[in-house]
Formats: C-alpha cells, sequence, structure tokens
C-alpha cells in the first residue's frame, strides 16, 4: 500500500510530537517550502477539502473509496495528508496516528495518504464520457440547485415524473433509511413542507436548505437525487448530531427523523398525548406496544392504534397533522404480526381526548367508555367501546359484564348544547395513508399513494440495481404496483391464508414487512 502511511517501530523516536494547531507564520512557510518544490500542488485536485467523497488507488490496483475527515502535515512529512474514512474495513486505524487521533471513525475504517493519492469519487461524478445507457444520470447537474420551490406530485405528474430506472433517491453507502423515508414524506404529499420554510427557533438553516434546494425540489422537479446530495445532508447531521457514523452506518428511520426534527429543524412536535392524569408527552414518532393478542391473526392499523392506546391509556390531545406509527416488534427482528393490513383511513374519533363520542350501539352522544368491553368478543373487533347512559346500563346488565368499571367521558359544553336541540351527529375525525415504510434483511424500502384510487401505489428502493462492481453505482428504480389493490380487496379470511412467496408483484412487502405507516390530516396540515 504505497500511498499508504505506516506506522512502524522506529517512528516514535525518530520523530517529535506533532502539534496539530500549528503557528500561522509555521504553516505559512512550510506551504511555501512546499510549493517551491512542486510536492504540495502535483496532482492534487484543487476541488478536494474536508468531507470530500473520494477514491484512492492501493497497491495492485485495488480501489478504495470514502471521505476525507482530516487534511494537514504529519510529523516531518513534506507531503499534505487526507485522513480518510473509508466506506468498508479496509482501513489500518480510527483515525489515531502515533498515538494522537486526527479524526474519529470505526476501527478498520481509517488510513492516512498523500492528498495527491485521492481523487473524486467517480461514482459521483457526471461524466459524458461513461457509458451508460442511463441518459437520466448523466443530465444531471454536479450540484443539483434549484432555487424554486415544486410541489408535491400526485395521479399522472406523479408516474410520469418519477416512474423508472434512475428514478427516485440514489442509495450509497447504508442510506436506504434514509432514501425511503424523504421519499416517503415530501414526493407526493406537502404535510411536512413546513420542515423547508418555517424558521423554527432552533432551524438549522443549512440543513433545511440542503434538504430543500438539493434533495426535494429535484425529486418534485426531475424525479431523481443524486447520492451526493444525500451525503451532503448526513454530513450535516453528523456534525448536528454528534455521531460520527452517519455518513457510513446503518440506522433506523426513527432515528433520522427525531434528529433532524428535533435537534437539527427544531419543528414543534407532530404528537401530544396524554395518558390518564399525568403530563402531556410530545413526540414525532409512535411506538406501538402490545401484548400479543391471540385474536388478532391478520390487524389491520386501526387494530393496533386502539389496542395501543387503550393498553398505556393514551389519548392525543389535538388532531396531529402528520401520525408516523412504528409496528409493534418483538426485537428488532421478529415481528409480531406475519402479515398486517393497511388502514387507508385511520378513524381517531375515539382516541381524541375531550372530544365528543358516539355510542357504539345506538349512535347518540357517548357519556362513558368501558376498556373491558373493548376486549370483549360479542362486539365488533374494531373501535374503542363507548356508550350513552342507557346503553351503557343494558350492557352492563349481562352477569359476565357486571364487573366492568366504565369511565365518564367529558363532553365539551358547545356540543351538549347542540346535542339538547336535536343535533346529536358525532364528526368523525379520519387521517388517510400516504406512505409506508417497509423493511427486509436490514434493507428498507418505501409505497408510496400517489392517487385516490386502491391501485394508485408506487414502489420505491434506492438501491434495486447496481452499474459496475464494488467502483459502480446504485441504481434506484419507483416501479408502479396496482397490484396491491387486489390484496386489500381481499376478505380477511382468505388473506390471512395467502402464502407470501404467492403474492404478486412487491405486494408481498407491504403486507409483509411493514416497518412504519404514515398518516396526513389535510385539514390540520393547513394550520400546521
Amino acid at each position: 500500500m504505497d500511498s499508504v502511511v505506516k506506522e512502524d517501530l522506529h517512528s516514535q523516536s525518530l520523530f517529535p510530537p506533532f502539534e496539530s494547531d500549528m503557528g500561522v507564520e509555521r504553516s505559512k512557510q512550510m506551504k511555501q517550502q512546499m510549493g517551491e518544490s512542486g510536492d504540495e500542488c502535483e496532482g492534487v485536485n484543487p476541488s478536494l477539502e474536508v468531507n470530500s467523497m473520494v477514491q484512492i488507488t492501493l497497491d495492485k490496483g485495488n480501489q478504495v473509496s470514502g471521505i476525507i475527515r482530516w487534511l494537514g502535515y504529519l510529523p516531518h512529512t513534506k507531503h499534505k495528508m487526507a485522513g480518510v474514512e473509508l466506506d468498508e474495513d479496509k482501513g489500518v486505524t480510527a483515525g489515531e496516528w502515533l498515538g494522537k487521533y486526527y479524526f474519529h471513525c470505526a476501527p478498520k475504517r481509517g488510513i492516512f495518504v498523500k492528498l495527491q493519492s485521492c481523487q473524486p469519487d467517480v461514482r459521483f461524478q457526471c461524466s459524458r464520457s461513461c457509458d451508460l445507457s442511463l441518459v437520466e444520470y448523466r443530465e444531471q447537474d454536479d450540484v443539483p440547485h434549484i432555487p424554486l420551490s415544486f410541489p408535491p406530485l400526485r395521479n399522472e405528474e406523479a408516474v410520469h415524473i418519477l416512474r423508472g430506472r434512475m428514478k427516485g433517491i440514489q442509495g450509497h453507502c447504508n442510506s436506504c433509511y434514509m432514501d425511503a423515508a424523504l421519499f416517503s414524506l415530501f414526493s407526493c404529499t406537502s404535510v411536512l413542507d413546513s420542515m423547508l420554510f418555517t424558521p423554527f427557533p432552533l432551524c438549522d438553516r443549512n440543513v433545511q436548505n440542503i434538504l430543500r434546494d438539493e434533495i426535494v425540489n429535484p425529486l418534485r422537479k426531475n424525479g431523481f437525487v443524486m447520492a451526493r446530495s444525500v451525503m451532503h445532508l448526513r454530513e450535516q447531521l453528523t456534525e448536528k448530531g454528534q455521531c460520527s457514523s452517519f455518513t457510513n452506518a446503518e440506522k433506523d428511520p426513527e432515528e433520522f427523523l427525531n434528529l433532524i426534527m428535533h435537534q437539527v429543524l427544531g419543528i414543534e412536535p407532530l404528537l401530544r398525548l396524554q395518558s390518564g392524569a399525568q403530563k402531556e408527552q410530545d413526540c414525532y414518532c409512535y411506538q406501538i406496544f402490545m401484548d400479543k393478542q391471540e385474536d388478532l391473526v391478520v390487524p389491520d392499523v386501526q387494530q393496533l392504534v386502539e389496542h395501543s392506546f387503550l393498553s398505556s391509556d393514551l389519548k392525543l390531545v389535538e388532531i396531529p397533522s402528520c401520525f408516523i406509527i412504528q409496528m409493534p416488534r418483538f426485537g428488532k427482528e421478529y415481528k409480531m404480526f406475519s402479515k398486517i393490513i393497511p388502514s387507508l383511513e385511520l378513524d381517531i374519533t375515539d382516541l381524541l381526548l375531550d372530544s365528543p363520542r358516539e355510542c357504539c350501539i345506538c349512535s347518540d352522544v357517548a357519556t362513558w367508555e368501558c376498556s373491558k368491553c373493548f376486549k370483549d368478543k360479542i362486539f365488533s373487533p374494531t373501535g374503542l367501546k363507548q356508550f350513552c347512559s342507557t346503553c351503557s346500563k343494558q350492557v352492563h346488565s349481562h352477569y359476565r359484564r357486571k364487573t366492568h368499571k366504565p369511565t365518564r367521558l367529558h363532553v365539551p359544553e358547545e356540543f351538549r348544547r347542540r346535542s339538547s336541540r336535536g343535533s346529536q351527529d358525532v364528526p368523525r375525525e379520519k387521517m388517510e395513508l400516504f406512505a409506508v415504510l417497509c423493511i427486509e434483511t436490514s434493507h428498507y424500502v418505501s409505497f408510496v399513494k400517489y392517487g385516490p384510487e386502491n391501485e394508485h401505489w408506487m414502489f420505491f428502493d434506492s438501491m434495486a440495481d447496481r452499474h459496475g462492481g464494488e467502483n459502480g453505482f446504485n441504481i434506484p428504480t419507483v416501479t408502479l404496483c396496482p397490484e396491491v389493490a387486489k390484496y386489500l380487496d381481499l376478505p380477511l379470511a382468505m388473506l390471512a391464508l395467502e402464502q407470501p412467496r404467492d403474492m404478486d408483484g412487491v405486494a408481498k412487502r407491504l403486507f409483509c414487512d411493514a416497518y412504519m405507516y404514515m398518516y396526513q390530516s389535510k385539514k390540520m396540515a393547513l394550520y400546521k
């Protein structure tokens, strides 16, 4: 490895300790000497700097790629050096040289090389001499900066712009968790567009600009985002999140969303929850926790949310504009349910705190709620069980339900007056599903609903294919998957019997590998 600086047993005694903070005059003298000797500038690409993505040719022509984490001079070296964090475990250090750390990375991920040995990573260069047949990739600008704002894509426009190979967000170096989340949140909905424009009190405007101008706008305008744009965002999150692994390690979508929404942009929490008489809790994603339910073989999202809220005694303090729900799991690998049915609408009426509710028997205004009745098999498998005073007395007169202890509901005074005038229809608050993140063998993909019909689904994989070998690049792909509608329309008993391997197209992944569901309230999105 001719270009890699190697430590040897004698170097400790031969070289004096190196002070990284060289004085200005010493630095100038060294640069002048290097410039006069020609060694400093020879073969060095002037565009390379800290956080540049580079490739390095080692012995026997082997190439490695990584990110420059440090630039400077090591003790008694006449060449300017680069400390590089590699994409793979092919290095020799964790950022340490002669007992001193110049940068930090995982063990065997770091190397020190002459800067002139580094070249820009060709996977992120859009050379027109490339032998690809992918015209879209060749025609992208080096730095896709689109200052104008573009609305989300819907219906035929979404199909025209997003469908195809080299479409969506290009994956690179374990970025699928971020690619799938960004594509889901911004391609076909504007529910969280406030992240792109609003100057929140803690907002990092640099990250906001990158998110808006280098990712969301190119996605909505051209249907394609280069991996380098996402890497630019990942580098910023690494710096802001004080975590050195955001540029190369696998993460979970909720970790990314919590970091960028809470710590970096500082947007208001998406959810406000209250458990009993306890203090309100704020969060951005809701994780479903529940015991194994023997009667839930193939549940839908509505059932899972209701069971989780009831078991934790939770209520929504207000209607959220965006409701991001993580599915229940035993640990990170094991799925609690082999299939989950996507609820295209999520009725949150009975999950709201101090909101008018409807008697589940006579449809009058409900004044009592019973958690034990929710699990009673004589009632329907969905919907929390609340009753008016008359129906509550009748239901709980049965000997099997005499031990139940219903709790009184609060009926808003305005609605109580309205009810006394004979207008008793309880308004239903529903949210619509707009995206689903799925995971299989540590790889995240997403399904996005781009239109109103059941068959209006598209499937996105940021690493669906690859061009070239180790030094090639990933080809993101967006495909339509109308076959999803076939399984949404199946009776529950037939869907339960469907073997995943026999399901058409990519429908199996939506029903069997769901990790996170995303719902929106278009009404509330106007205000938040």
